[in-house]
């Protein structure tokens, strides 16, 4: 089994920062992609931003410029940098991860419990 627990949310001001981790543990061989996601009250949940295992990233347009993932592959764990924050990034926050338990077994999926992040004056 594997476990994805994030942690760093928080309050902030507008034009703020905040650092979000997500740390995979359990039966890892290998992550492959490593995400972040949102959801906020009354919306779907949205594509944030994600990482490869050799570190190419993609970001949803509304973050560009502004937000920056990266991974510890050693650590297995991935991170948020969320710069410049807006009200309208409120939402609970969530990693996913593609992981793979033995190097013959599958990719399988994972998601964090997730972490919230309140911008607000």
């Amino acid at each position: 089994q594997v476990q994805l627990v994030e942690s760093g949310g928080g309050l902030v001001q507008p034009g703020g920062s905040l650092r979000l981790s997500c740390a995979a543990s359990g039966s890892i061989f290998r992550i492959n992609l490593m995400r972040w996601l949102r959801q906020a009250p009354g919306k779907q949940r949205e594509l944030v931003a994600t990482v490869s295992s050799g570190g190419s990233t993609n970001y949803a347009d509304s973050v560009k410029g502004r937000f920056t993932i990266s991974r510890e592959n050693a650590g297995n764990t991935v991170y948020l940098q969320m710069s410049s924050l807006k009200p309208e990034d409120t939402a609970v926050y969530y990693c996913n991860a593609d992981v793979a338990a033995f190097a013959t077994s599958s990719y399988y999926n994972y998601w964090g419990q997730g972490t919230q992040v309140t911008v607000s004056s």
